[in-house]
């Protein structure tokens, strides 16, 4: 299992349109990807479970990868965090 700890700095957090794009990344993997917040995991590559999360700026969150292609998941995941100037 791989892990990665991320603080958002995007203004709005992960609202709508990162949240999509977080979950299409998640989502060409196999690997189980979860995202968790405030003692609450849910699947990265539901979108409803990303939104119910309500991850605001400022948040610490932590991303986990479990499968062949984990550390390739949480690589692709990270990119798009910082491409899209959501999280350091």
């Amino acid at each position: 299992m791989e892990k990665r700890d991320f603080h958002i700095i995007a203004e709005t957090g992960i609202h709508a349109r990162p949240a999509t794009l977080l979950v299409q990344a998640a989502s060409k993997f196999g690997s189980d990807v979860n995202l968790e917040y405030n003692g609450k995991s849910v699947n990265l590559k539901s979108i409803m479970g990303v939104m119910s999360l309500g991850v605001g700026q400022n948040a610490d969150v932590t991303i986990t990868a479990d499968g062949d292609d984990e550390k390739d998941a949480l690589d692709a995941i990270a990119d798009t965090m910082k491409k899209e100037g959501l999280a350091e």
